[in-house]
């Protein structure tokens, strides 16, 4: 059969030879990709990149419920960022250099860097923290960083299904609580503002409290971009 589909490919080519200067790409969606091995790397740098932005989340909370240690937090984060940052070079580099791809090459780009996306937003939330010097937060802050905790696991657990297309519905479902837990973020962040701007006198204080928050709600809006990419690679695999 591998022999069959291989000659009538070598035939296609000769009969109808690319431009110069134009690769041949065979991705795994095509008759013959599905007849060659692939790299499978590439989830378990997803999942490598995932296990950390879940344990970046986690240290969030901390942060933000811990004032008075949140530069060590910060370090901590700062130290996930790099390992992160590790992970999507590697991914990148293993696309350049792989021939058939476990799903389409812009879908694994999109996905890691994305991914990645997400803990540069962290790391700017606690490092403005730090830089501002901030004492208290709104209580709004830990709520939207308990939903960062919430997305992130979803993140997780639908990137770690990936490898398997089967759990197509599983995989669908997650991506629908990454939108639930958003919808919840834009509801707090409305809630603390509209507090705040009511209630803060100090000027320079509201600017760094608002510029905080938003910043805690953009984490849970680019884990969305990350249930969206996911949805997209589903319907194009399933």
């Amino acid at each position: 059969m591998v022999s069959r589909v291989w000659n009538r490919f070598l035939l296609s080519i000769f009969l109808h030879p690319p431009q110069a200067g134009i690769p041949i790409l065979i991705t795994g969606n095509c008759m013959f990709g599905r007849l060659l091995p692939r790299e499978g790397k590439f989830f378990e740098f997803f999942n490598a990149h995932a296990a950390c932005l879940v344990e970046t989340s986690h240290v969030l909370v901390q942060l933000v419920t811990d004032l008075r240690q949140a530069c060590k937090y910060n370090a901590t984060i700062q130290n996930n960022e790099k390992r992160a940052d590790t992970l999507t070079n590697d991914t990148i580099d293993l696309l350049h250099k792989t021939f058939i791809t476990p799903l389409d090459r812009d879908d694994i780009h999109k996905l890691i860097s994305t991914m990645d996306d997400i803990l540069d937003l962290i790391e700017d939330v606690s490092t403005a923290i730090c830089l501002y010097e901030v004492e208290a937060l709104p209580p709004e802050a830990t709520q939207l960083a308990q939903l960062t905790v919430k997305c992130c696991e979803c993140v997780q657990q639908g990137v770690g299904l990936l490898s398997n297309m089967k759990s197509a519905s599983a995989i669908l479902g997650f991506c629908k609580e990454i939108d639930r837990w958003e919808s919840e973020a834009d509801v707090a962040l409305r809630a603390a503002l509209s507090t705040l701007f009511r209630e803060e006198e100090d000027v320079k204080m509201l600017i760094k409290l608002k510029a905080i928050l938003e910043l805690l709600e953009e984490v849970t809006d680019k884990c969305e971009d990350v249930a969206d990419i996911i949805e997209g690679i589903v319907l194009e695999n399933a």
